[in-house]
């Protein structure tokens, strides 16, 4: 007899494909950093408030983006954003100068400002609370392979055709995407949610657990931006290889040690709920155990070979992963699917704040220091997030997380 995955899963799938695009689109810059730095004539630090352009709209932009797709539902939201990224993607392979440039990351950072908080609230809409940190990982896993296909169409593209092309190519993919989205959406029917009254935005903005997961967000997540974005730049600089030969032989392998990890921590966050743990009693866990061993993140830059530190990134990778679908499953939890996206944004926002100001301070402390202090400062901060976790995320949510039925798509 054939496998046929429930239909709520067919949602969560096209959902994931948005997310590869969303990646895909984000990561090529990271994959062409040290050609955008020579054409530019950027510093590493320079390099640093290119991501910070991006990064501070993103942020600043994610709680009112998370309040549209709640306030339009889950159909139109994510057409609205998805299609603004697409341009704004595109629109990075025609800038003429460091201003363009800038200004085009600003734009994807407002479009991508919905992205994660539309796969969150999809998460919500469509799956019971023991399967949501799986569909998380597979949302992650949409991003991870984006991040995968993102070097490797750096150096396809770039070269054959330069790097323009790799971004207006890959940019236009979102409109592709959208009639496939529309598609699927009318045939899958929303998850009934138990509880009909719906927290205020301003109850969910002022719950003081929202912003225990909110400052662990910042903490923790620093370290998933470093591998998100200064791999390339880490194996061009401290292992001396040139930016096709990484992308080509290491640079996509650690996006597809994180897919791994995702999947892992949220086939643990199923296995022990399935056994009778709290939702979130299980996510504390698995992000403790993360936590600890993420330690050794610290020894990347002493690995005795390119492989050897690859596979110890790697290892970071997967685990700061397993940690991340886990705290991003936190606010589902406690909120439900009718708030799933603005209390996702909050999340989102931290991670594009810590952005903004943790890439500059990277660059710079890489410039000065070099990777391994970062990697050191960087090994200590999951544990952190944990701490935080625990000392603010007491009290137990309500069945459901005081959402309504499941019909706000």
């Amino acid at each position: 007899m054939a496998f046929r995955a429930p239909p709520r899963w067919a949602a969560i799938l096209v959902i994931t494909a948005s997310s590869f695009l969303n990646y895909l689109d984000r990561q090529l810059l990271p994959a062409l950093a040290p050609t955008l730095k020579s054409e530019f004539g950027l510093t590493n630090a320079g390099y640093g408030l290119v991501l910070s352009a991006f990064s501070l709209v993103y942020a600043v932009c994610a709680p009112a983006a998370g309040w549209l797709v709640d306030r339009l539902g889950l159909v139109r939201g994510v057409v609205l954003v998805v299609a603004l990224w697409s341009l704004a993607g595109a629109g990075t392979g025609l800038t003429a100068g460091f201003a363009g440039l800038l200004l085009a990351r600003a734009l994807l950072g407002l479009g991508q400002a919905g992205g994660v908080p539309a796969s969150g609230k999809a998460v919500a809409v469509y799956l019971p609370p023991q399967e949501r940190a799986l569909g998380t990982a597979t949302t992650q896993i949409g991003l991870s392979f984006g991040a995968i296909a993102a070097p490797l169409a750096a150096a396809w593209f770039a070269a054959g055709w330069g790097w323009r092309a790799a971004f207006v190519v890959t940019g236009l993919l979102g409109f592709v995407w959208i009639p496939a989205w529309l598609a699927v959406a009318k045939r899958v029917t929303a998850r009934p949610e138990p509880d009909p009254r719906p927290g205020s935005p301003r109850e969910v903005a002022g719950d003081r657990r929202l912003w225990g997961i909110v400052i662990a967000t910042v903490l923790y997540m620093t370290l998933y931006s470093l591998w998100s974005n200064w791999t390339t730049v880490y194996l061009v600089e401290a292992r001396g290889m040139t930016e096709q030969a990484a992308n080509r032989a290491f640079a996509w392998i650690p996006p597809l040690a994180a897919n791994a990890g995702g999947l892992f921590g949220g086939w643990v966050a199923l296995r022990m709920m399935r056994r009778g743990a709290g939702a979130l009693a299980a996510r504390m866990r698995i992000s403790a155990w993360c936590a600890v061993l993420l330690l050794g993140t610290a020894a990347v830059p002493w690995a005795p070979t390119t492989a050897a530190a690859v596979a110890l990134i790697c290892g970071s990778f997967f685990l700061v992963t397993a940690m991340s679908v886990n705290v991003y499953a936190m606010p589902l939890d406690l909120f439900g699917a009718h708030r799933a996206a603005l209390a996702t944004a909050f999340l989102t926002s931290a991670y594009g704040l810590m952005q903004t100001f943790a890439s500059p301070l990277i660059g710079a402390g890489v410039d000065r220091f070099g990777f391994g202090a970062v990697c050191a400062a960087g090994a200590a901060l999951p544990l952190a997030a944990w701490a935080v976790l625990r000392q603010m995320t007491a009290g137990k949510a309500k069945p459901g997380g005081g959402n309504g039925p499941g019909g706000d798509r």
